[in-house]
């Protein structure tokens, strides 16, 4: 017998399977400390290629490529190549493969930029 509209059948209810969560490899304190000592923004952390590769990101971004845990990684980041090399060899102790321009076309210094909200103007009367 089928149950009425509205209620759910008898017997187990419908499972709901939450996404797997990535264990982060860069802690919230090395992310802040890599903006003032290397001056470097991580936009996308060890995504895939194609995660990594969207249009929707500075221009002056730059693909990492390197092996942690005997896995390859992809990262987004933003700052010049020497600080990236410095960062990257500082916390993985080697195993960058390369470091290659991203595919953004946003221009830097439009990055996060939030147009001023309008205030409205009071009406003479």
């Amino acid at each position: 017998m089928t149950a009425p509209v509205g209620e759910a059948p008898a017997g187990k209810a419908p499972e709901l399977k939450k996404p797997d969560k990535k264990e982060s490899i860069w802690t919230t304190e090395e992310r802040e400390n890599s903006k003032s000592a290397y001056g470097c923004e991580i936009l996308v952390e060890d995504g895939s290629l194609e995660q990594v590769s969207i249009i929707k990101a500075p221009s002056d971004a730059y693909i990492i490529k390197y092996t942690y845990e005997d896995k390859e990684r992809f990262d987004l980041t933003r700052g010049t190549k020497v600080k990236l090399f410095d960062m990257y060899w500082d916390k993985f102790k080697g195993g960058i493969h390369s470091i290659a321009y991203g595919m953004g076309t946003i221009k830097p210094n439009l990055w996060g930029y939030q147009s001023p909200t309008t205030k409205k103007k009071k009406r003479k009367g």
